[in-house]
């Protein structure tokens, strides 16, 4: 069974630790989150995805999970998270959870066990292997947040392998009690009210058993996330369907970092019974310079044909063969109107411009916390930000390698950093933005005073109003769930402008990507009969005299047959 709510659904993401503080201590918390439901059910959404809440030493901020079971005291208890649930049911909230599994914190009983010796009752719950006779790693597989994927464990005399910190061992899916266990946890939290998960590297739980060596450089990742990875990647996940996701009906979203279209028909079919959405993170690198020797740092402007030419792709690859997870924030993006628009001139405009885009596709839009008032990214100074990643890729590129200087890669933090999207949640202009009384764990963006919830509201332009209107869109016109998807114009640098029809009705989505003033006939036979579904410039209807499209302007508009 499969009620599939979620196609009608748009998801708002709350990422606890910056989101509001109920306590004052510096970390937002589950009664912070609690106080502000009548807020998110105010946007018109159907569902909030909660980034980890568990126990952890915060090496990864939370993705570091030392107990799987026990919410992390700096955000409350297990009563709290219980009573969030509760809360959240009453207002027509459904509650989506993260799933850590592949692997976590060196501070998991699970792992303290493991190191003590090779033969106890979970010393294959992770990845072991001796050194080489020479004394080197077992391979030359490098870890996302640089380094080495292997270290050494002194206890144990073995390596064991990390694809992301070192305090993040991998565990071993191969092992059918670890398996079980991670069905249990999911039970767990399914009995305590949860609806879905999204599933963290999710494609990367099952290993190459031959640990080959990386056929390119030594200590760069062994292609993580791709389905060359791991040869029982697909078993797994429709192992997690058959015992947990269909029986309780639970929905899922899979990160699935290299996936393309055609890898995700395999991901998302439901034939297969495995998952029913996946988080892509292809259209995320319009942005990345190609072939550059710094990875995700060497950065350009962003590549607006090759947006169109993604997306479109994934929506005519999953078109009756699954179903897209539509999104440009989460955290671990930068904001959109920073990275790809103009967050100066035309902050609201190009905020809700890409909104329009993203929404009405085919697929379920999330929303990350502060999207919704178009928050920008900080230009903080390299000492400022938190992220693990960020710190080990400076040591990789700058330091080590000397491959960029300081200055590119602050200016690339500046555009792609994830801790972009991690500063406090504006709520209004008062001390901290609101979102505390302390003093933050993380530093609040300056621009705070100017953009916040409050404001927002008040504002003639309000990002969030617009997005309402959108949500409520999706809900109301069955064309956006189920109309078909065609591109328009595929070549042009500054505007995307599609169509989708469903039976008689069609409606095309124009929206200018750029600070250029253009003719909006060029992308739209204007008629008497049609009207304006939909105007971030709050049109009403396009007069013929009138046939310009303004810069970052976005038109809904229906074709009357």
């Amino acid at each position: 069974m499969n009620s599939e709510w979620w196609k009608n659904a748009v998801i708002y993401q709350v990422y606890p630790k910056s989101f509001n503080d109920s306590d004052n201590d510096g970390y937002g918390d589950l009664n912070g989150i609690i106080a502000k439901l009548p807020y998110i059910k105010s946007l018109g959404v159907d569902a909030i995805w909660l980034n980890p809440l568990y126990v952890s030493p915060q090496v990864d901020n939370g993705y570091d999970i030392a107990d799987y079971r026990t919410v992390d005291p700096r955000f409350g208890t297990n009563e709290d998270l219980y009573r969030l649930i509760d809360q959240a049911h009453q207002l027509g909230l459904k509650i989506i959870m993260d799933l850590v599994v592949n692997g976590t914190s060196d501070q998991h009983e699970w792992f303290q066990e493991s190191a003590k010796s090779k033969d106890n009752y979970f010393s294959d719950y992770y990845i072991w292997k001796d050194a080489q006779p020479d004394g080197s790693e077992p391979n030359n597989w490098g870890s996302n947040f640089s380094g080495s994927a292997w270290e050494w464990n002194e206890q144990r005399q073995q390596h064991y392998l990390h694809y992301y910190a070192i305090e993040q061992p991998d565990l071993n899916w191969e092992n059918p009690r670890v398996r079980q266990l991670v069905y249990d946890l999911m039970r767990f939290w399914k009995a305590k009210g949860v609806d879905g998960w999204r599933m963290d590297i999710i494609t990367s739980i099952s290993k190459n058993q031959e640990f080959p060596d990386n056929p390119g450089q030594a200590g760069e990742k062994y292609v993580v996330g791709n389905q060359d990875n791991g040869p029982r990647m697909h078993e797994f996940i429709h192992e997690i369907n058959r015992e947990v996701l269909a029986p309780f009906d639970m929905m899922s979203v899979g990160e699935a970092p290299a996936s393309k279209s055609i890898d995700a028909r395999q991901l998302v079919d439901p034939e297969r019974q495995e998952l029913d959405m996946v988080f892509t993170f292809q259209h995320m690198h319009i942005d990345r310079k190609p072939g550059g020797q710094n990875g995700r740092w060497d950065v350009q402007p962003a590549d607006i044909v090759a947006l169109k030419k993604i997306l479109s792709e994934w929506q005519d690859s999953l078109r009756d063969h699954g179903w897209n997870a539509l999104y440009f924030e989460n955290h671990d993006r930068a904001r959109t109107p920073s990275r790809w628009g103009n967050d100066q001139e035309y902050r609201y405009e190009s905020a809700t411009a890409f909104a329009t885009v993203l929404h009405c596709l085919q697929g379920t839009p999330f929303v990350y916390q502060g999207e919704e008032i178009g928050m920008t990214n900080p230009d903080f100074a390299l000492s400022d930000y938190e992220d693990v990643e960020l710190r080990t890729n400076y040591d990789k590129f700058v330091k080590t390698r000397q491959t960029i200087s300081e200055a590119d890669f602050l200016k690339a933090a500046h555009q792609i950093s994830r801790d972009n999207g991690r500063t406090p949640m504006q709520w209004d202009d008062s001390q901290n933005a609101g979102f505390s009384e302390a003093e933050p764990w993380f530093k609040v963006n300056p621009r705070y005073s100017e953009i916040n919830v409050k404001k927002d509201q008040q504002s003639s332009k309000s990002v969030a109003n617009y997005y309402r209107q959108l949500i409520e869109l999706r809900h109301q016109n069955l064309i956006l769930r189920d109309g078909t998807y065609h591109l328009l114009a595929p070549e042009d640098p500054r505007v995307f402008s599609y169509e989708r029809v469903l039976g008689r009705q069609k409606w095309t989505i124009v929206v200018n990507l750029s600070n250029d003033q253009l003719d909006l006939q060029q992308y739209l036979a204007v008629k008497e009969t049609s009207k304006v579904v939909l105007s971030n410039y709050q049109r009403t209807k396009l007069e013929s005299e009138d046939q310009a499209l303004r810069p970052w302007e976005a038109l809904v508009y229906e074709e009357q047959q």
